[in-house]
């Protein structure tokens, strides 16, 4: 159905609902044909999964910042030259819970190491690789956060136990990441429905990928 790869990463506060919409988009791709490679950060593949589980372990709280975001780095660098790329080349698309944006807005923004720092140790990682599209689930962090009370089958991480301030802060930094890069990441309203955030997501997954047919 297309002859070109493309890449997409999903990025928002905890609770927002991003995983739980691409996976349906996802389905919904290729139930149409589409080649689609799901995926996630950290993870993805054996040896990222293996630092996911370093980084988001809960009792892990005594972790330096900038530990945390060399690991983040690391285990992006490692996904991303064994599943990312080959798919991307091999023309599939690419669905990928988080990436770069959200060490940008966590430890870049958040953790107060700054942007430009984490950028630079990012871009070591990613070369010239960024996603086509970055979709932006945004939600007030509190309203996340009692989600994610309110679902105890969902995994919680040691990001998910820090403070509402901190997670107001992740908010803020990828609102001004959306600014900085309007072209790339659209910013999605995630209060709303299950099935009304879908059909956003989806009209704007679909206009982009009938572009590069």
């Amino acid at each position: 159905m297309q002859n070109k790869g493309y890449f997409i990463s999903s990025e928002g506060p905890e609770g927002a609902g991003k995983t739980t919409v691409m996976n349906l988009l996802g389905k919904k791709l290729k139930d149409e044909g589409y080649d689609v490679v799901m995926t996630r950060e950290p993870g993805g593949i054996m040896i990222s999964e293996k630092i996911r589980n370093i980084i988001l372990n809960n009792e892990h709280t005594m972790m330096d910042s900038r530990t945390e975001a060399l690991l983040y780095a690391a285990a992006r660098r490692q996904h991303l030259v064994e599943k990312v790329q080959p798919a991307i080349e091999a023309g599939k698309i690419v669905i990928c819970d988080r990436f770069i944006d959200s060490s940008l807005a966590y430890q870049g923004y958040a953790r107060g190491i700054g942007v430009e720092e984490i950028l630079a140790i990012n871009k070591f990682a990613i070369g010239q690789t960024m996603p086509n599209k970055t979709i932006l689930f945004d939600i007030d962090p509190s309203i996340g956060l009692e989600r994610i009370e309110a679902h105890s089958n969902r995994e919680k991480n040691r990001l998910d136990v820090e403070s509402l301030a901190f997670h107001e802060r992740v908010r803020e930094g990828y609102l001004s990441l959306a600014g900085q890069y309007p072209n790339r990441i659209q910013v999605i309203d995630a209060s709303r429905t299950l099935e009304e955030v879908l059909e956003e997501v989806y009209i704007v997954i679909k206009r982009e990928l009938e572009i590069i047919r």
